[in-house]
């Protein structure tokens, strides 16, 4: 298993170890847990438009199927690897089970330049990608959806070309799809909806003001949707960033505005002739909340002390480094785990799965009001198990999500 070991698939094992030692987890389900049930490695040949072929390395792992069929998103990024891939859907596993939903985790990608290719090479990718990956996936089998450079679009285009394969169409393949071919209502707002309901159910477990701050690293989809719903519930953002870099009002920055004119120049940098700021440096603001919502292992031991949020929302899968986790636990920063704080768009994926099923379809008042009840419900339980066990909110989260995994390993038993 040694071709899974980079940074991110090593803590995603650490924190699978931490919670198991915690929970004196039998030691076989322990082993079969760490490591994925399935990964597929494949080619993606296209053509450029400059008539240039070209050949990306493209993967998917499915890590369980103890509790259902895998789900998990497809990101087009220069930094996918087999082992990224892996510890995202092995963090799927445990954030399915946490919100009670049937399925298991998984993932995929494709290592790629999205942001230097064309409409028309997306298109090809997507597809060529989906044809190689077309053994693994299904309705019944596993779901993917989108997730880093990867929208509604990409998922009409897969769900098309799984359809031509198959001789008839199958809108149940993939979940975030747009609308009108069967997506749900409700779903591209899910993730950035969910982080914030969980972060103003936090707010009410502490005293922290009638205008809290906030800092968000990351304003794609789930930062800006963040950053909406803060500002919506009365917190003040002072404080936003993409991948050129950040700006800061301390006054708080006019989030429907500023989401007007990201959608109009494609990046935050400008907006109010504000001076710009470093990621990093975001991170470090005097802020009552945080919400990484871009890349995995941006707060670490090297920063982690330079914190002076007292909640941490994560947005983004694995932000924060096993190492970080202890030193801002001894500082007492309430942390809502990524397995929690953004399981909303999951949790709507399963929405738009069910209504494909059953050909019938909710409101958007209908999806959001069951995504709170779903969201809320799970943060209780993880606050609950947390103050009961006297243990941190992640591994709270993990001991309930693994907890359920492990047990339907244990009813299932070991085939043959």
């Amino acid at each position: 298993m040694q071709e899974f070991y980079n940074e991110t698939f090593l803590n995603a094992q650490k924190q699978l170890d931490h919670v198991a030692r915690m929970m004196n987890l039998d030691t076989g389900i322990h082993e079969r847990l760490r490591y994925p049930r399935k990964a597929l490695i494949v080619s993606v040949p296209i053509k450029l438009d400059n008539g240039q072929t070209r050949v990306y390395s493209g993967y998917r792992v499915q890590h369980d199927q103890s509790l259902g069929p895998t789900k998990g998103g497809i990101r087009f990024h220069h930094e996918v690897n087999l082992g990224e891939v892996a510890a995202l859907a092995m963090w799927m596993t445990w954030k399915c089970a946490l919100l009670n939903l049937p399925y298991g985790g998984a993932k995929g990608g494709v290592c790629c330049f999205p942001e230097e290719m064309s409409t028309a090479e997306m298109e090809r990718l997507a597809r060529r990608y989906t044809t190689e990956i077309l053994s693994m996936i299904g309705p019944e089998k596993d779901i993917p959806a989108p997730d880093m450079y990867t929208n509604e679009q990409t998922m009409a285009w897969i769900m098309d070309t799984y359809s031509n394969f198959i001789g008839y169409a199958v809108p149940g393949v993939v979940t975030g799809k747009p609308v009108a071919v069967g997506g749900s209502l409700g779903r591209r707002e899910a993730t950035g909806r969910g982080v914030a309901h969980t972060i103003k159910m936090a707010l009410e477990k502490m005293d922290l003001g009638d205008r809290p701050t906030a800092a968000v690293q990351g304003f794609g989809n789930v930062g800006s949707i963040t950053a909406k719903y803060l500002d919506l519930q009365g917190v003040k953002v002072v404080a936003v960033s993409d991948v050129q870099g950040g700006i800061h009002n301390p006054n708080g920055l006019d989030i429907p505005r500023l989401l007007n004119y990201v959608a109009d120049r494609g990046t935050v940098i400008g907006f109010d002739d504000l001076d710009s700021m470093d990621n990093k440096d975001l991170l470090e603001l005097d802020v009552d909340i945080l919400v990484p919502a871009a890349l995995a292992n941006v707060v670490t031991e090297h920063n982690a002390d330079k914190l002076k949020c007292k909640i941490l929302a994560e947005g983004a899968n694995g932000p924060v480094t096993p190492e970080a986790d202890k030193i801002l636990q001894e500082k007492g920063v309430f942390i809502i785990p990524g397995i929690l704080a953004n399981a909303g768009g999951v949790v709507v994926s399963y929405f738009e799965w069910v209504q494909d099923i059953q050909h019938l379809f909710w409101t958007e008042d209908q999806v959001n009001e069951k995504l709170a009840y779903l969201m809320g419900r799970a943060f209780e339980e993880v606050y609950n198990v947390s103050q009961a066990k006297k243990v941190d909110n992640r591994t709270a989260a993990m001991m309930i999500g693994v907890g359920r995994v492990a047990s339907a390993k244990i009813l299932r038993g070991l085939y043959p």
